[in-house]
């Protein structure tokens, strides 16, 4: 066992963190871009399925994202936690409403959702809330996301 100093391991970890998060965001817009693609077939069954499937995964993808809000508010409880863990539940509604409705309103909620959300990330790491490195990694994979989705669009 070697003796590393605390603050070695620490940023080692920070590093570690921050790489793997960027490594399994980058794989989670996979499944958009794959969708997405699926969706402009002229096959009809398998673009409507694609569809479907694309906004499935959106809604989860809204409703993980609000699961972090969730694990920020508790690992860093202040006097607004209440209000943080309400606001961190309002992504999964939303995502799952957004699997009730037509395949052109859930797109647009779900790109509505996802492009608030990144303003929320800003704000969070803005005020110390969520790592340094945060909005850097949420921004790419945040429009990817929604591009993918409003591509059904046309």
């Amino acid at each position: 066992m070697h003796n590393e100093p605390p603050a070695a391991i620490a940023n080692s970890a920070h590093r570690l963190t921050q790489k793997s998060a960027l490594w399994l965001g980058g794989l989670g817009l996979v499944p958009f871009l794959s969708l997405a693609t699926l969706a402009h077939l002229n096959e009809p069954v398998m673009a409507h399925l694609a569809t479907r499937a694309l906004l499935a995964y959106g809604a989860v993808i809204v409703s993980f994202l609000g699961g972090i809000r969730w694990g920020l508010a508790i690992t860093n409880p202040n006097s607004r936690v209440l209000w943080r863990l309400i606001q961190s539940v309002v992504p999964s509604l939303t995502g799952f409403g957004a699997l009730l409705l037509t395949a052109s309103l859930s797109a647009a909620l779900l790109v509505v959702t996802l492009l608030l959300m990144l303003w929320w990330d800003w704000r969070l790491q803005s005020s110390g809330e969520a790592p340094d490195w945060y909005v850097r990694l949420r921004l790419p994979l945040s429009l990817g996301a929604s591009i993918a989705i409003a591509s059904i669009w046309f």
